[in-house]
């Protein structure tokens, strides 16, 4: 079938809510590039959204998940338990930099994930408040929507919200919240809403997703990590978007030296397939009792499959080296692009985590332009995501494996995007 035919089925047989705005439908896919059902080829700057660190159908997963297909596809693993469940639990305790020793549980996606947490930190603290961050994006079940520090579009539609969450300013000194201010509000959030004694957990991302981009300083984790101590609170550290690599080491919190109590990861962790997990310190995960944790998918044999080959390509292929230079590579177009477009401000990259936000001639937030460039890449063939708390930022979600000739194809788009878009500083001044 054609991207009319698809596009027809779509506009009749799938939900408004779910349906993706794009016409053009996937048919085959290879590192960064996607074919389309029209045969028309793009490149993919956005991975699925974080998804694809080592990209489309890298041959080591590939083969790992046939190998699968040919032995078990499911029995649930509460039920009948298989080797890869606990062998893929083995490799996170040993790379998760949590307190202690750690234990493991598997589910299916980033909002499951980050439900489970808040769920093992009540049973290990007998405490119900949870404390988030504007700008954080932690999923779209019920709790999940909750807890994110945006309302539209995830949670508009749906009603009455759980309670026992609350929320402090993310450290973004570009939008007025420096990281003084940001403790400052989360102190007084203690003192005014969430008392101490009844709060189990504080949960953030150590960069920001669909916030922006924004990563918080280690200073300012720290000082997160120091709370937390002093009140008995468990910190939580949500990596469902920039672990497995995207920031150039495993995960981001490991650049700062702090150690949570919880983690947090999905999405690049099995390169497409659902898989998700909640990593933490033993005696926390094993707060609740026996038959409190999982689901009937939950860490599928095939999601394991691709998972344990996951982590051989990254050892195998240097992949976090491969993320620092793709991250340099794009912090340095960025800066040229600063430099020849007054509309480009605030560019930021910790590895391959990469983004820059658009501003109108005021230098105000500018989601029209983020909008428009978006629009403009995926007529020329480039799959390009905006994001943050006003619309305005471009981000950067490529596979880290992109080859050097396909990356630059990417970014010459975008740079002739902002050249028909805003004009170039020297032909303003000419």
């Amino acid at each position: 079938m054609n991207n009319a035919q698809l596009n027809e089925l779509k506009e009749r047989y799938v939900a408004k809510g779910a349906a993706s705005p794009a016409t053009a439908f996937a048919d085959r896919a290879e590192n960064a590039l996607i074919w389309d059902a029209d045969g028309n080829r793009l490149i993919d700057f956005a991975g699925g959204i974080g998804v694809l660190n080592i990209g489309h159908r890298h041959p080591k997963v590939v083969q790992a998940v046939k190998d699968q297909l040919d032995h078990v596809m499911h029995t649930c693993q509460t039920v009948m338990p298989y080797a890869g469940y606990v062998q893929v639990a083995e490799k996170l305790a040993g790379i998760t930099p949590v307190r202690g020793n750690a234990k493991v549980m598997l589910v299916n996606s980033g909002a499951e994930a980050l439900e489970n947490a808040v769920k093992i930190a009540r049973a290990a603290t007998g405490r119900n408040n949870v404390i988030c961050f504007d700008g954080g994006y932690h999923g779209r079940t019920f709790m999940t929507m909750a807890m994110n520090g945006k309302v539209a579009p995830y949670a508009s539609d749906f009603g009455t919200m759980p309670g026992c969450v609350f929320r402090a300013g993310y450290p973004v000194p570009e939008h007025g919240i420096s990281e003084e201010e940001s403790i400052r509000r989360l102190k007084m959030v203690l003192k005014t809403d969430a008392n101490p004694k009844d709060t189990a957990a504080i949960v953030l991302e150590p960069v920001l997703g669909e916030g922006g981009f924004y990563a918080a300083p280690t200073s300012f984790l720290k000082k997160i990590r120091e709370i937390c101590d002093e009140h008995g609170i468990l910190m939580i550290i949500d990596e469902v978007q920039s672990g497995f690599g995207r920031t150039g080491k495993m995960f981001a919190i490991e650049h700062s030296g702090v150690q949570p109590d919880l983690m947090t990861m999905a999405k690049s962790m099995a390169a497409g397939m659902p898989i998700s997990a909640v990593v933490g310190t033993a005696e926390h995960m094993d707060a609740s009792g026996v038959g409190s944790l999982g689901g009937t998918y939950s860490g599928s044999p095939v999601s394991c499959a691709a998972t344990l080959a996951v982590l051989e390509v990254f050892e195998e292929d240097n992949i976090l080296g491969k993320s620092q230079a793709l991250g340099d590579k794009l912090a340095k177009r960025f800066q040229q692009w600063e430099q020849r477009f007054d509309a480009v401000v605030h560019p930021r990259n910790l590895g391959a985590m990469a983004a820059f936000e658009l501003a109108d001639s005021n230098g105000e937030p500018s989601p029209a332009l983020a909008a428009e460039l978006c629009k403009r890449a995926r007529e020329k063939g480039l799959i390009l995501l905006s994001c943050g708390m006003f619309g305005n930022t471009i981000r950067f979600l490529m596979p880290v494996t992109i080859e050097d000739d396909i990356l630059e194809e990417g970014l010459t788009i975008i740079e002739q995007g902002l050249e028909a878009m805003v004009g170039s500083k020297a032909a303003a001044t000419a």
